[in-house]
């Protein structure tokens, strides 16, 4: 059977728990969900973890806060059934994402410092065109409505909604703020506090949390990937041996 690397000893459930103030079950749900490798088992049937358990939990727990559950998950499944190239490809994706996010803030704070005073006239687009201009559909746009995003007039002769300049500049907003992970219900005072100040000051706080999380996550992203770089040494070292 095999033995811990560093100490000469088998790991028991309870020890890999312990170091992260973890329960035992999660240790063996983390097993059974191929996170860690298979465990040996004694003749009694007890599980016999070793340090690449231990490396392969500190990886997994590290890839969390940047790839987030599912995708940590599935990077160390692919490490497990020794698909490397899969799990490089999605630590690949995340970064993407990462940079697409970080796009995504700079397209918004653009939009919010080049956001000048709208002209009161009534526009001339509707839900269709609206929607198409945004890449949404029209469902969501209804929905922004709702939610008070959003205050369409009504065509008198049609009854349609039409969207003013202001509509559209907020719908543009909505549409920015989503992407960027905000919620419904906390992108609602913030419109109707630009619809009120006539400015953008109110969104500076906003903003400048949405880049202290993007920079979390590439710190997160690096810690990660510093740990994984080390289970996969790990396992190298294993096979040599």
């Amino acid at each position: 059977m095999g033995r811990n690397l560093q100490t000469g000893r088998q790991l028991r459930p309870v020890d890999l728990a312990r170091e992260h103030g973890l329960s035992t079950q999660a240790i063996r749900n983390y097993e059974a969900d191929g996170i860690l490798p298979e465990a040996e088992r004694s003749p009694h049937g007890y599980r016999a973890y070793t340090s690449l358990h231990a490396q392969a939990l500190r990886a997994f727990l590290a890839l969390m806060p940047g790839h987030g559950h599912a995708t940590a998950t599935s990077i160390m499944q692919a490490v497990n059934r020794e698909a490397i190239e899969d799990a490089l490809r999605l630590i690949d994706e995340s970064h993407v994402q990462l940079l697409d996010d970080r796009a995504t803030l700079q397209a918004v704070t653009a939009a919010l410092r080049d956001l000048q005073p709208v002209p009161q006239e009534r526009g001339d687009l509707f839900v269709g065109p609206l929607s198409r201009k945004l890449g949404i559909r029209p469902a969501t746009l209804r929905k922004w409505e709702r939610a008070g995003l959003l205050r369409p007039e009504r065509d008198r002769r049609t009854g349609y909604r039409v969207y003013t300049a202001a509509d559209v500049r907020d719908a543009k907003l909505t549409h920015q703020l989503r992407r960027g992970g905000y919620l419904l219900r906390q992108i609602a005072p913030l419109i109707d506090q630009v619809r009120s100040a006539g400015g953008v000051e109110p969104l500076e706080a906003m903003l400048h949390d949405w880049h202290a999380r993007l920079s979390a996550r590439s710190r997160s992203l690096l810690s990660g990937a510093a740990a994984l770089d080390a289970y996969l040494d790990l396992r190298t070292f294993k096979v040599r041996i």
